[in-house]
């Protein structure tokens, strides 16, 4: 009688991966190609233990790994081709190294911590059918996550594998539009670090510009200037403009360009600096090739304090003559709007500027103050009206407000007022809409006002943000998933990419993915332990599909920060619009052990 396999049997997620044309490319050069290589494996394997895989086989240009689901596998494939392909960039086509991607859910033998059976055999079937710099799953794994991760499928029919006697239906991995720009947009909703390829269209960051003034007190100008030339920028649809958010966490730091452009995914920077001194200003600038690091532009602007707007524009149009010289008459013009005529309005509007976001109720009460101003000062500046709905709106959000009915009829007040002056300005209309649909109740209306914004400014983060936030308020969680991936490519380092993470876990939920929804919600909370929301989706996500330990500890968590929360007042919080949503929503909670 045969002794029996001293094996573990295991159902897993198996990862194969291997080189296409390995043998071409060391014939070619075998000491460039090991070389590259080993890199490459050192991109991958960093991967594979970020999504928590577990590398099992490996022989020359080939990898197996085990994951405990076909999310992570998934995940890890798409956040690996986009960094290979980044790898591939500087060199030339013929030393490129494309890996294919096999992975298939199934049972499998482990023993010395080698991977065996049928699931490996299939594996590594679609692995040898993908394309290279591709990826192709089994219908299981494609089963498990096409609900849930924001890709595209395409359908290759039934794959005959050698010993499997039934078929095997194959499907091949993209992102949603199947563009290397939008794979690398849902590597960066997922937080990989890995570089970022470079979008379809001219793409440019704007990183912060040096305080030359030599009074810190003047940080909050310097700041200023450069956002407003990010949305000088950002209105040409020709371009491709990373967020303010996401550049600004450069500010202070010694950088290296070409490892900014990898990190944000753009082809050129612009740094610069600005000297503020009496009633006068000179703003510097250049544009640098990231890739390169070549200068293409580099200029000097003077003037007196009253010519700063005229100044902001000589610069924009110098970069976008430099990167994108054919556009629209009508762009340029957009471009070149003032938001106030008055420089007192507009000081009081950067100071306020740079407190609004700001995570304590003191802060929130300073930009009041500084809009107010900004607004007694110009009765017509519409982002001033906009930014102080923005701040009733983060009051609602933090349970600050002392009289909800009175602010909340103030709420509506700026944000009418601040469309009617801005109704073509997409800032106004994203931040006066989803004030409007967050405070006033009126989810119509600012959704129309940020579908209005969007179609005016397509790179405006925040608007696809809020979009993405009503869209999971409504009942639309696919839709809602891929505006807030959208968001999360346009400001890859974000800040507060865990408000932007928590509402994708709260689109998870309105899907009724609990897991999903959690995984999201705790990688948000890693970011912030003291965000309530996300600590909320946890709560009641896990209440919801029996993870009752992870639900209670959330519970606990969300009491010490705010003891007077009761399910009872869930609508306080979480505005769903579709009573099964709502009722779920306090289920869960009340599974969490939550007062009712």
């Amino acid at each position: 009688m045969a002794k029996p396999i001293d094996a573990e049997r295991k159902l897993v997620a198996i990862f194969a991966a291997d080189v296409e044309g390995y043998s071409r490319l060391m014939g070619a050069d075998e000491v460039s190609t090991l070389r590259d290589l080993t890199e490459r494996r050192a991109i991958l394997d960093e991967l594979i233990a970020s999504r928590r895989g577990r590398i099992a086989n490996t022989a020359g240009d080939s990898v197996l790994a085990e994951f405990g689901s076909a999310v992570d596998a998934i995940q890890c494939a798409v956040e690996a081709q986009a960094a290979l392909a980044g790898a591939n960039v500087p060199l030339p086509p013929e030393r490129h190294i494309n890996f294919r991607i096999g992975i298939h859910v199934g049972d499998v033998m482990v023993k010395g911590g080698d991977l065996f059976g049928d699931g490996v055999n299939i594996a590594a079937r679609l692995q040898a059918i993908a394309s290279a710099g591709g990826t192709c799953i089994s219908s299981v794994a494609y089963d498990q996550v096409r609900k849930i991760l924001p890709l595209a499928f395409t359908d290759l029919g039934a794959q005959q594998v050698k010993n499997i006697e039934e078929a095997v239906r194959a499907y091949a991995v993209t992102s949603k539009g199947a563009t290397t720009a939008d794979t690398a947009r849902f590597a960066a909703a997922l937080g990989s670090n890995s570089s970022l390829p470079l979008p379809d269209k001219p793409s440019i960051a704007v990183l912060p510009f040096q305080n030359m003034s030599g009074d810190p007190e003047q940080e909050y100008f310097a700041d200023g200037i450069v956002e407003d030339i990010i949305t000088a920028l950002s209105r040409f649809k020709s371009l491709f403009v990373i967020a303010r958010n996401s550049s600004f966490t450069f500010k202070g730091k010694a950088v290296d360009i070409k490892k900014v452009g990898q990190e944000l995914g753009v082809r050129y920077v612009l740094e610069g600096s600005i000297r503020k001194a009496g009633g006068r200003v000179r703003i510097t600038g250049q544009l640098i090739d990231a890739a390169s690091g070549a200068h293409l532009w580099a200029d000097k602007f003077d003037g007196s304090l009253e010519d700063v707007f005229d100044l902001q524009d000589r610069i924009t149009m110098s970069v976008v003559a430099a990167i994108a010289p054919k556009l629209d008459q009508a762009e340029i013009e957009r471009s070149k709007r003032k938001l106030t005529e008055k420089l007192d309005a507009y000081d009081y509007y950067l100071r306020g500027l740079a407190v609004v976001e700001g995570a304590t109720k003191d802060e929130n009460e300073e930009a009041l103050r500084l809009f107010y101003k900004a607004i007694e000062i110009d009765a017509n500046f519409a982002l001033a009206h906009a930014m102080l709905a923005r701040c009733f709106t983060l009051r609602k959000a933090n349970g600050w407000m002392a009289d909800v009915a009175m602010e909340s009829a103030e709420t509506a007040k700026q944000a009418r007022r601040a469309v009617e002056l801005g109704r073509d300005d997409a800032a106004v209309l994203s931040r006066a809409g989803y004030a409007l649909a967050r405070v006033v109740f009126e989810p119509e209306e600012g959704a129309d006002l940020i579908e209005r914004a969007l179609a005016l400014n397509p790179h405006l983060s925040s608007a696809w943000q809020f979009g993405g936030l009503l869209k999971a308020f409504r009942g639309e969680p696919e839709t809602a998933i891929e505006h807030l991936a959208h968001a999360m490519r346009l400001s890859p380092l974000d800040p507060s990419l865990y408000s932007m993470q928590t509402a994708t876990a709260l689109a998870h939920f309105v899907a009724g993915r609990y897991d999903e929804s959690v995984l999201w919600a705790e990688k948000a909370s890693r970011e912030d332990p003291n965000f309530l929301p996300a600590i909320r989706i946890i709560a009641t996500s896990a209440g919801n599909s029996g993870q009752l330990e992870r639900a209670q500890k959330a519970a606990k968590r969300m009491l010490e920060i705010d003891p007077a929360f009761r399910v009872s007042r869930l609508t306080d919080h979480v505005p769903l619009r579709r009573p099964d949503d709502l009722a779920r929503y306090a289920e869960g909670l009340r599974r969490a052990g939550l007062p009712e």
